[in-house]
């Protein structure tokens, strides 16, 4: 499961999302990604699921880029826990994800597989997704 080794403070506090991604939005590595069209929490596992999805249908083939890292620590209190007495422990890491974000970029499989490996991982997410292709892309390869 993805998470940090090391994080600076333990038990930080949840914060706000607002606008779009400014940073994460174009396709760098591969000729093919998926982009997200909303706002969230990602999980650790919700990334690695997706992940396996991917290279299960690539076959191993080609080469996949995550592009986002749970970093964010959410924590818990147990249940049947009465109030007050301060904040519970680390749960699980979550990486905040805001639209127009490139999730997953493939490369060295053809369109078609591509598109159909990228389709399935995104099943695994709960946001929305779009299928972008690399600006220079040309199918001779």
């Amino acid at each position: 499961m993805l998470q940090p080794k090391k994080t600076k403070y333990r038990r930080p506090q949840k914060g706000r999302m607002k606008d779009i991604t400014k940073r994460g939005s174009e396709i760098a590595f591969g000729s093919f990604a998926i982009k997200t069209l909303d706002q969230m929490w990602l999980t650790g596992r919700q990334i690695e699921a997706a992940r396996q999805a991917i290279t299960r249908y690539m076959k191993r083939e080609g080469q996949l880029w995550i592009r986002v890292f749970p970093d964010k620590p959410v924590t818990k209190k147990p249940a049947e826990v009465r109030m007050g007495k301060g904040k519970g422990a680390p749960e699980y890491f979550v990486a905040r994800i805001s639209p127009g974000r490139i999730l997953f970029e493939a490369d060295g499989v053809p369109f078609e597989v591509a598109k159909e490996a990228l389709r399935l991982g995104a099943q695994k997410l709960p946001v929305h997704t779009k299928f972008v292709v690399r600006r220079d892309y040309s199918e001779e390869i």
